[in-house]
């Protein structure tokens, strides 16, 4: 028996067979203890995990004046695999007022997982989103017809007024690239994309929830699942009070009707950005809903550049406000005195010539009133030739000097988040152009008058301002108003005694000079004119001030495109913004009227 082959097969066998029941064990406890897959696979089956989106936070002026706000809106999301045979598209696609071609568009790219990745024929797929009340109302009343539709509450963003476009940003949905930096998005949410939106994004989103239902075996809900022990409640966003005065903004924005150019205003000892104007700007409502992307794509062809910040992003040459630091460095660095006298002769002036006749010849505080060009190209020649020293050396010591007022460089500790950083040019840039010999004080003298090379933003020259009104410091620029800034507080190595040279002269062009038509017998201005040019048409009009000259509360820098000269145009809009900050009114009507609807440019358009 023992050698039978028969028998010894027999044990074979066994041994087959408890092994292949070993491997069904090891399997089962695989799938049901260790791999949760197909646990998780019968839990969708039974469960659904619906998202609630939290409120995002508000946003409010300086004040407190409520800014943004929340408006209900309404997503359609659909379960593909519940969409069974016979689902009646025609009558899903009349309920949205849609065409079929449009509702396959809609399904190709939400089954595409190129675009897609995160699709799941179990999970809830967003199908349109940003919906009114009104446009789902039909559907809501049809909603058993469609198996697998889901409707789900989320908000949108809503403005109180059609003001600060460019400041406050928009909110639009998260593109591939968001979901694969922050796994808190998935497809079909929305983040801020631009202006303070973008910036306090992480603060004003929030925190999503959580509440998981249970249905039966025919997908019908059946309502919360134990109780709701596994829901998480939304938290909503934290709201972000600005520094914006929003009254400010507004008349601001008013004044630059019909042209194209920029305003900005800050409270000096805080570095508080009390208005940021850019124009053309839009209505903010525009870029919110289902017309998002067609407003977007007009805004973005519109040859006027709307959604360009030109208050932190266009560039331009400083011009005469440019010869406040230019007295400064010239000051501090020992080229001139307060009491050093330089000859003009007006337009008969050379190497550069003056714009009018002033009388010869002038001390400081004459030449800032009367914006004498030989008096600061003379001042800027002594310190280069000062001690005959090779210009690089004396050049260099200028630029880092001019620098310190946060001229040709981003503000990288502030909250603004779209900025050029325009340019104080360096020796390699001229040793590049003439060779290390071939350049001196008289190549470079358009940088005596602050042009040539020379190229800043509105909000360089507004912080300009503010920093002379400091007497040598200023605070990072910013727009939250609950950002302690005063640890950003950046010293300038000049001494006390030279700002005030400089700030009597700018008070002289608000009493004497260029600025004095629109001065303002209570309030005690300080400013600078300028009128910078331009190779490609008209030139700029330009003007920084500050106001009241012994305590200053307000520094404002206004560009207007061609519009010729700053004490035409840039130096109206300055001062009624002082006015109005300062006194809380703007009672010069008339002149307020006359500049806000004078068009200076035909193509702007009102968005």
């Amino acid at each position: 028996m023992i050698n039978d082959p028969t028998y010894r097969r027999r044990y074979v066998i066994s041994g087959i067979a408890v092994v292949v029941v070993l491997v069904y064990i090891v399997r089962l406890f695989y799938l049901q203890v260790i791999d949760q897959s197909t646990k998780d696979q019968a839990d969708n089956n039974a469960l659904v995990k619906q998202t609630i989106y939290p409120s995002r936070g508000l946003i409010y002026d300086r004040n407190g004046e409520l800014l943004v706000f929340n408006q209900p809106i309404y997503e359609i999301t659909m379960v593909m695999r519940e969409m069974k045979q016979g689902w009646d598209t025609a009558a899903f696609c009349a309920c949205l007022g849609i065409t079929d071609k449009e509702f396959d568009e809609r399904i190709a790219e939400i089954k595409d997982r190129r675009k897609n990745r995160g699709y799941s024929r179990w999970t809830p797929q967003v199908f349109m989103s940003q919906l009114k009340k009104e446009d789902i109302a039909s559907l809501q009343e049809s909603l058993f017809l469609f198996p697998g539709v889901q409707i789900q509450k989320r908000t949108l963003r809503d403005y109180t007024y059609k003001a600060a476009a460019h400041v406050l940003g928009s909110v639009g949905e998260v593109n591939q690239n968001d979901i694969d930096r922050d796994d808190y998005y998935t497809r079909g949410d929305y983040s801020g994309r631009d202006g303070l939106e973008r910036t306090y994004e992480k603060q004003l989103r929030g925190e999503k929830g959580v509440e998981v239902l249970m249905r039966d075996s025919r997908g019908r809900m059946q309502g919360s699942y134990k109780n709701g022990e596994l829901d998480r409640t939304a938290k909503a966003g934290t709201d972000l009070y600005t520094t914006l005065d929003i009254q400010l903004q507004l008349l601001a924005e008013e004044l630059l009707s019909g042209k194209i150019g920029s305003a900005v205003a800050i409270e000096p000892k805080t570095g508080e950005i009390l208005a940021l104007a850019s124009n053309p700007s839009w209505n903010p409502k525009m870029l919110v809903g289902k017309e998002r992307s067609k407003n977007y794509n007009a805004l973005l062809n519109d040859k006027t550049k709307p959604l360009l910040n030109r208050a932190t992003q266009a560039t331009y040459p400083p011009g005469s406000p440019f010869k406040t630091i230019q007295a400064l460095v010239c000051l501090e660095q020992g080229a001139i005195t307060p009491n050093t006298l330089y000859p003009c002769s007006g337009p008969g002036s050379s190497p550069i010539k003056c714009t009018h006749h002033h009388g010869s010849p002038v001390a400081l505080d004459k030449a800032i009133e009367q914006s004498c060009n030989p008096y600061f190209w003379c001042a800027f020649r002594d310190l280069m030739q000062k001690d005959n020293r090779d210009i690089h050396k004396p050049y260099e010591k200028w630029r880092n000097a001019v620098m310190q007022f946060g001229l040709g460089q981003k503000f990288t500790d502030s909250d603004l988040g779209e900025q050029s950083s325009g340019s104080i040019p360096s020796t390699r840039l001229y040793d590049k152009f003439y060779g290390p010999n071939g350049w001196k004080a008289i190549t470079i003298r358009s940088l005596s008058i602050g042009q040539g090379e020379i190229i800043v933003t509105p909000l360089q020259l507004a912080n300009q301002a503010a920093a002379i009104a400091n007497e040598g410091y200023y605070i990072s620029p910013h727009l939250n108003k609950n950002d302690s800034m005063r640890i950003h507080r950046h010293n300038i190595d000049i001494q006390k005694k030279h700002f005030d040279e400089v700030k009597a002269g700018m008070h002289r062009v608000m009493v004497y000079g260029t600025g004095r038509h629109y001065a303002i017998d209570s309030l005690h201005m300080a400013g600078k004119t300028g009128t910078a040019q331009n190779p490609h048409g008209r030139d700029h009009a330009i003007f920084i001030g500050f106001a009241p000259v012994e305590d200053p509360k307000i520094a404002v820098a206004v560009v207007v495109e061609n519009a010729g000269f700053g004490a035409t145009w840039a130096a109206p809009i300055a001062s009624m913004m002082m006015e109005q900050y300062l006194n809380g009114e703007m009672k010069r009507k008339d002149l307020k009227k006359n500049i806000s609807e004078r068009v200076l440019n035909e193509s702007v358009k009102k968005w």
